[in-house]
Order: C-alpha cells, then sequence, then structure tokens
C-alpha cells in the first residue's frame, strides 16, 4: 500500500510544498491500487470518454512534464503532447487507453523523482522560460502550488471513477 504523508519533515517552505505534492501524487497512486485491467479501461461517465483511471494517471504524468519541462525549462513538447490541437486538447488520456495502468504508474513516478530532483536545484523564485496564456511569467513556486492543485482536484475524479468501476471507495 502506498503510504502518505501531508506532514513536512521540516517547516520551510520548499519542503511544505514538496510534501503537498508527493501527498497529492502518492493519493493518486493509492487510487490505483489493486484495480484490475480491465477496470482500468473503463470510462464510467457518460459524457466523458476518456476519464478513465489509465487516461488520468497519464494526464497526471504528461501535466507535470508540461509545467516543468514546457513551461518551466522552456523545453519542446515530447510524447502524446507533442501533438496536442485544439481538437484534440489531451491526445495523454486518450493512448492511455491502450497502455498498461502498471506502465503508466511507473512513468509516473519516475517523472515525479525527476522533477522532485528539479525542484531541489531551482530557486522558488526562479522564472519560467515560457509565459502563461496572459503573458506573465510564473515563478517555480507558482507551478508547485498549481501542481498541487492539479493534481488534488484529479484525485477527486480518480476517486468517483474507482468508485463506478469496481466500487472501492476511500484513500
Amino acid at each position: 500500500m502506498t503510504q502518505r504523508t501531508d506532514t513536512p519533515s521540516a517547516w520551510d517552505e520548499r519542503t511544505q510544498l514538496v510534501t503537498f505534492l508527493d501527498y497529492a501524487r502518492d493519493t493518486a497512486l493509492a487510487k490505483c491500487e489493486g484495480v484490475s485491467a480491465e477496470d482500468a479501461r473503463k470510462a464510467p461517465l457518460p459524457n466523458s470518454p476518456l476519464m478513465t483511471l489509465r487516461g488520468l494517471i497519464s494526464h497526471l504524468r504528461w501535466v507535470e512534464h508540461y509545467w516543468f519541462q514546457v513551461m518551466f525549462l522552456g523545453e519542446e513538447p515530447a510524447g502524446p503532447l507533442a501533438g496536442a490541437t485544439d481538437d484534440d486538447p489531451d491526445p495523454e488520456m486518450r493512448t492511455a487507453v491502450d497502455i498498461p495502468l502498471p506502465r503508466l504508474l511507473a512513468e509516473y513516478q519516475e517523472q515525479s523523482a525527476r522533477y522532485r530532483r528539479l525542484v531541489s536545484e531551482h530557486d522558488l523564485n526562479a522564472t519560467a522560460k515560457r509565459p502563461i496564456g496572459d503573458g506573465r511569467h510564473v515563478d517555480l513556486r507558482w507551478v508547485i502550488l498549481h501542481l498541487i492543485e492539479e493534481t488534488s482536484r484529479h484525485n477527486g475524479h480518480l476517486d468517483v471513477v474507482r468508485e463506478l468501476v469496481d466500487g472501492r471507495t476511500g484513500v
């Protein structure tokens, strides 16, 4: 079982931010524990065909790529995000249906470890290389806070989808 804590080991700002992001990440992982391969690809919400456990985990993995690598570091989008268009804004959710959940979870954990290192190597006041939609350049602190919000929001989706596909609640 995934061990989670939202209590930081120290009270400085960086440790608190990283602890809360890790807690949200670990919650996402815990929501997927023990699910069958068949249930991981089910989309139980009739108006949301991409809302599967696989799709949500893939989205979380690639949204971190987008904010840390594309926006903060200024790199080009990779993987399914390289093909995102206005008509297909979430290709990472669509393509995830054919990727086994254990692989998606492992990729998400690998990305998370990579970003923990990135956060440890940069000042929280460091600004993103690319501007957000309104033209401003956010700082690393904002990126982390945004990912806490984004991951937590999708944990609610994971909770609902998991309950609908196999009845499991909690975590």
